[in-house]
């Protein structure tokens, strides 16, 4: 596909994610405001609901209907065009992801040719198994090329230091007990040329009201999906020391796109 055309279809994403998420969250406001839910500014007070064992409990539960369930939401919000660009024009040689989950990004990754090597690595193996069955649907030829892994993605340790070129982590920082750990993880198994690629939700820095909305739920929802919705992603990034080439958000600033590379 041409640069011209994903330029185009970025166009697409801006407006149509933009007009989604200010409807849903004019929506919310209206019709959701009965809702006793407990404000939070952090973060810090839900954590406890993406620390493991909870973590892992939450992923297994919804493992098998996690697909269905936000299915729609990216696909109006243009999420799959966020991965698929992310990883075509970025991601190289051997990968690592982390938190790959039900394998979301399986087939959003570039050919043989530009990719030798996949490594799908979560820490729950009911999420896994969905990624299995995705794989199997795959080519003989395609399908070798993956390899799926239990794993913490905080302690990686059956990988030496700079064993992939490029290390891709999608919507994980928020589930992650420390995510500046698992960042500097990554750091360590990336080789030093190679790339730490992630697209991530957090707060927003422009829309304090879309930020509030996000605290005024954290508990809710990091219960419900094992995910702190409404963490800093800048400042998780910029604690972890990466060294950022390339960094956009999307959807009134809640959705962050990020090519970085390892400050080795």
């Amino acid at each position: 596909m041409s640069m011209s055309t994903y330029a185009r279809r970025f166009g697409l994403v801006a407006v149509s994610g933009t007009i989604y998420v200010g409807a849903v969250y004019l929506g919310l406001q209206l019709y959701g405001g009965g809702t006793k839910c407990k404000e939070i500014t952090s973060g810090d007070e839900v954590k406890s609901y993406v620390n493991d064992p909870q973590r892992t409990a939450t992923f297994q539960k919804i493992a098998y209907s996690y697909d269905d369930e936000i299915q729609k939401d990216e696909l109006v919000m243009g999420i799959n065009l966020l991965r698929r660009a992310l990883l075509y024009f970025h991601a190289r040689g051997d990968v690592l992801e982390v938190g790959a989950g039900t394998g979301r990004n399986i087939g959003y990754y570039p050919s043989r040719s530009t990719i030798s090597k996949i490594v799908l690595s979560d820490s729950s193996d009911k999420m896994l198994l969905r990624a299995k069955e995705k794989l199997l649907r795959m080519s003989d030829s395609e399908r070798e090329r993956y390899e799926v892994l239990v794993a913490d993605a905080a302690k990686l340790k059956k990988f030496p230091d700079n064993s992939f070129d490029t290390v891709v982590d999608t919507f994980g920082l928020c589930s992650f007990d420390d995510p500046v750990a698992v960042l500097k993880e990554l750091q360590r198994v990336c080789k030093p040329d190679g790339k730490i690629l992630l697209l991530e939700h957090g707060r927003s820095k422009s829309y304090a009201g879309l930020s509030g909305y996000l605290d005024k739920h954290a508990e809710r929802h990091a219960k419900n999906w094992g995910c702190v919705w409404n963490r800093d992603i800048d400042d998780i990034v910029r604690s972890a020391g990466l060294t950022i080439e390339k960094a956009d958000t999307w959807h009134f600033g809640t959705t962050y796109y990020i090519v970085s590379k390892p400050s080795k």
